[in-house]
């Protein structure tokens, strides 16, 4: 790769100069201790550079960049559905535990469960 890899903020926070790849997007694997292979296995896209820099990066940065990450983990806890999903999930998930109930009881006396006479 012949360009210089930087991390630039393009205005999604902290990025490598050369993709759309966030610091944020690799500080769980490192905060996993995942190996640079280990990254490469799931990110094929970037180089053994690319992920040194984003390393360098987040060790020069190491507070900033632990206080996005509590924030980003903190936003994505606080969210939830809107009201008519919730309402949609609640409906689906009731008729999945009357499934279940239903299942539960014998239609004939004497049936055992799997249709023959116990």
């Amino acid at each position: 790769m012949n360009a210089q890899i930087m991390i630039i903020d393009r205005g999604r926070g902290p990025q490598l100069s050369t993709s759309r790849i966030t610091v944020q997007d690799l500080v769980p694997y490192f905060q996993l201790g995942c190996t640079h292979e280990q990254i490469l296995e799931v990110m094929p896209t970037l180089s053994e550079a690319e992920i040194q820099a984003v390393e360098r990066y987040v060790e020069e940065h190491r507070d900033l960049v632990l206080e996005q990450d509590r924030q980003i983990r903190q936003r994505n806890a606080a969210r939830k559905n809107p009201p008519h999903v919730e309402e949609i999930l609640r409906q689906a998930r009731q008729q999945r535990l009357d499934r279940m109930a239903s299942l539960g009881k014998p239609e004939t006396e004497g049936d055992n469960g799997d249709g023959h006479p116990g």
